[in-house]
């Protein structure tokens, strides 16, 4: 699933299953204001940054497009994922929306469109999920992929269309570490993207993982985003801050032992910060 796996502060990416492979950590939006976004993406991109996730559901995509056509980067050197919300869903309506994207974007294509959630009460993430097999292979959206699917949902789509998910976006932090919907994504070739890697930030005043992060000489947020990246995890951290976002990403010049991996893995608890995927509806 993972590529580059050399020296720990070699460049790192992971593969994908239609054979495209995407950044290991990447800059999310999430809650960004569009008055910041812009400045936001700009600085991560100058940081060494090469992946970007928003959604339709930010708000700001527009800001995030003239970010990257703002920087010194050819469009083809930023990996861009947005994602299509609940009131879109259905293969009409999917269509719409992925072109509302570009056009906010201002691109020809996306890297990665997701459904944003399954939102299973209205019964159409299979119909959405077709729609964008079609617009991936119209080449709107160069690789396909799900957020938030449970295993259900994933094996929905899958048995209805034959077509495997290349990520699917989830909640998944220390507390919350997801050990059998990862095992099934292994298994079946799915890249596992973790939104909240830090849990909002609460857990990194865990006693844990300060003394990890004393121990290595390291800040928190360091240690867990590289716990991430040791599993096999794909990461968007977000931030507004300079110091923050640089900080997130000096994280490929040290490893993780044994040892300190276990005591990460031991503090799961299935404590989520967000809604439960398998009554959210939006």
């Amino acid at each position: 699933m993972t590529t580059d796996t050399g020296r720990p502060d070699q460049p790192r990416h992971a593969e994908l299953g239609d054979g495209r492979t995407i950044p290991r950590i990447g800059f999310g939006v999430f809650q960004v204001p569009r008055e910041q976004t812009v400045d936001a993406v700009g600085y991560a991109l100058r940081t060494g940054y090469r992946a970007v996730d928003t959604a339709a559901a930010y708000g700001n995509e527009r800001e995030v497009g003239e970010a990257i056509r703002g920087s010194s980067l050819d469009r083809e050197e930023v990996f861009v994922t947005t994602k299509l919300w609940n009131s879109d869903h259905g293969r009409r309506s999917a269509d719409r929306a992925l072109a509302r994207s570009l056009d906010r974007l201002g691109f020809d294509y996306v890297d990665l469109y997701l459904i944003h959630w399954p939102a299973p009460a209205r019964g159409l993430y299979v119909d959405t999920w077709e729609a964008l097999i079609e617009l991936q292979v119209a080449g709107r959206a160069r690789s396909i992929g799900v957020s938030n699917f449970d295993i259900e949902h994933l094996e929905q789509v899958i048995d209805a269309t034959g077509v495997v998910p290349a990520v699917n976006q989830v909640e998944l932090h220390p507390r919350l570490q997801q050990a059998e919907l990862r095992r099934f994504h292994a298994d079946h070739s799915i890249v596992t993207e973790a939104w909240s890697p830090i849990a909002k930030g609460r857990v990194l005043d865990d006693p844990v993982v300060r003394e990890l992060a004393a121990s290595y000489g390291k800040t928190p947020a360091q240690i867990v985003l590289r716990w991430h990246l040791q599993l096999g995890n794909v990461v968007i951290p977000k931030s507004v801050t300079p110091e923050r976002i640089g900080e997130n990403f000096r994280i490929f010049d040290f490893t993780l032992d044994d040892e300190a991996m276990g005591r990460i893995d031991a503090l799961d608890a299935g404590e989520r910060t967000g809604p439960e995927p398998a009554t959210f509806n939006g």
